[in-house]
């Protein structure tokens, strides 16, 4: 017996036909005049005519209109054949027969790459609506920063408290930064009295461990 489909595809026909009238014409369009400019630079004028502009500014047009024209056909891959999709996570199979996957982040320089928000990535990526012992995250820093080290040592002492806080009032927003920055009022989760208390400890931590991350980088740039 086969097993249903975890998501269905949807073709939207009308999206498919404005889309490509829009591209028919425009093509159409970008012809006539590719034409007109190539016509008029092949045009043999002769040695007497006056009236005749500079070829060097004509060129220049013409090849930004043809690196335009490019970059137009390049965008009309994902508008040719638009399509919605339905998915069923309830369908999904039981916790013990999903494969095991791994999570690789990867990251070189601290300055490019601040440390709070590869911290962020990382607990995110740990925070997954999966089962943790068949999730395993990997950080790669190629730079070898010590600041990123001491801030991977700050994100698993504040796993220890936001991991369980997700799972348990099923918070959608897995990244720490982007929940607190974004759920003041606490929209997600529950609204009784234990969760808004337990929110506030968790936020008292992390502003905690953002200050200390911040302090460190300071003293290692001052270094």
């Amino acid at each position: 017996m086969e097993s249903l489909p975890l998501h269905i595809c949807h073709v939207q026909t009308l999206s498919i036909f404005v889309n490509r009238s829009h591209a028919l014409i425009h093509s159409i369009a970008l012809a006539c005049l590719i034409y007109y400019r190539a016509s008029f630079l092949l045009e043999d004028k002769g040695p007497k005519t006056k009236d005749t502009p500079l070829i060097l500014p004509w060129l220049l047009v013409f090849a930004s209109e043809l690196l335009l024209s490019f970059i137009w056909l390049l965008g009309q891959a994902f508008r040719w054949r638009p399509v919605t999709r339905t998915v069923f996570p309830e369908r999904l199979t039981d916790d013990d027969k999903l494969p095991p996957i791994d999570v690789f982040i990867c990251t070189t320089d601290p300055n490019k790459e601040p440390t709070i928000g590869v911290m962020n990535t990382v607990l995110s990526a740990m925070a997954l609506d999966y089962p943790p012992e068949k999730l395993h995250v990997y950080l790669s820093d190629d730079g070898g920063s010590p600041i990123t080290l001491h801030g991977m040592k700050e994100a698993c002492w504040f796993a220890r408290w936001w991991l369980p806080f997700c799972r348990r009032y099923k918070i959608k927003t897995r990244s720490p930064e982007a929940y607190f920055s974004t759920s003041k009022d606490g929209n997600e989760g529950s609204g009784s009295s234990e969760f808004i208390t337990e929110r506030q400890k968790i936020e008292v931590r992390f502003l905690c461990m953002y200050v200390r991350v911040w302090s460190k980088r300071s003293l290692f740039v001052l270094k």
